[in-house]
């Protein structure tokens, strides 16, 4: 990318964002709304700062349940679609699950889950976030593996290539795009996922747990300085996930 490209890229968003704050402070000020309805971002700010502590704290239980849940829906994801690209029956078999998997919600299924597994650990948390980064990863490594054309893959039996080398060759530098455009869309899933599972049970701890106390006890602006965290965990999964995507497609156009 190219400097005024990355400069546009970095800075639009940043005036956007600024000028959403200010009009943010602005109309709550100017139209005296009450904190119950909506802090300002002057007032979320210092309840940032003055519990930073307790929000990174929260960040790293959030985070981390996250990011279990992010490799573990990933890697399975990843080997299903595998199979599912070689064997038909099996696609045939797993489309049902997969579409199923889509539409199970979390507020029903982590109550289920800390039910099974204790209330007490961390498991049915990571669980819930690895379910909904499995379909999206899982949809797209199927749709990459399947992307090579007919063409190609005749020039390569043309060759008496083996299967593995077809697979080096054309199959998995063409499926790495859709795997990361999956993983991109599954890394902030899976820190909403893991939030959202928070608020059902569970140990103490965590962003989703912090912001049920905080409102609980109609400390809004916390409440909000604790969103402010979960928000600031989504964009570091993202962007992680949106660099590794970058430096291996950098990678395979090298070669």
């Amino acid at each position: 990318m190219s400097s005024p490209a990355l400069a546009r890229a970095v800075v639009a968003p940043l005036v956007l964002g600024v000028a959403a704050l200010l009009l943010w402070q602005v109309g709550v000020t100017a139209l005296d709304v009450q904190p119950f309805v909506l802090p300002s971002p002057l007032a979320i700010g210092a309840e940032f700062a003055q519990n930073a502590g307790s929000v990174l704290a929260g960040s790293r239980v959030t985070g981390g349940n996250a990011l279990i849940g992010l490799i573990a829906g990933a890697v399975l994801a990843v080997l299903v679609a595998a199979v599912s690209a070689l064997v038909r029956v099996f696609d045939g078999l797993t489309a049902a699950i997969v579409a199923a998997a889509a539409v199970v919600p979390i507020v029903a299924l982590a109550p289920v889950l800390y039910t099974m597994f204790g209330a007490n650990v961390e498991t049915a948390r990571q669980l819930v976030a690895a379910l909904a980064v499995f379909v999206p990863v899982y949809v797209n490594t199927l749709r990459g593996l399947r992307q090579a054309a007919p063409v190609h893959r005749d020039l390569m039996r043309a060759y008496a290539a083996s299967p593995w080398q077809t697979a080096r060759t054309i199959t998995l530098p063409g499926a790495v795009p859709f795997f990361f455009t999956g993983l991109r869309i599954a890394s902030s899933l899976a820190v909403i996922s893991a939030l959202v599972a928070e608020y059902f049970g569970g140990p103490i701890g965590g962003l989703g747990k912090s912001i049920t106390s905080a409102a609980s006890g109609s400390d809004y602006a916390l409440a909000y300085a604790y969103v402010l965290g979960a928000v600031l965990v989504g964009l570091v999964f993202y962007c992680v996930t949106a660099g590794l995507e970058a430096l291996a497609l950098r990678r395979s156009h090298a070669r």
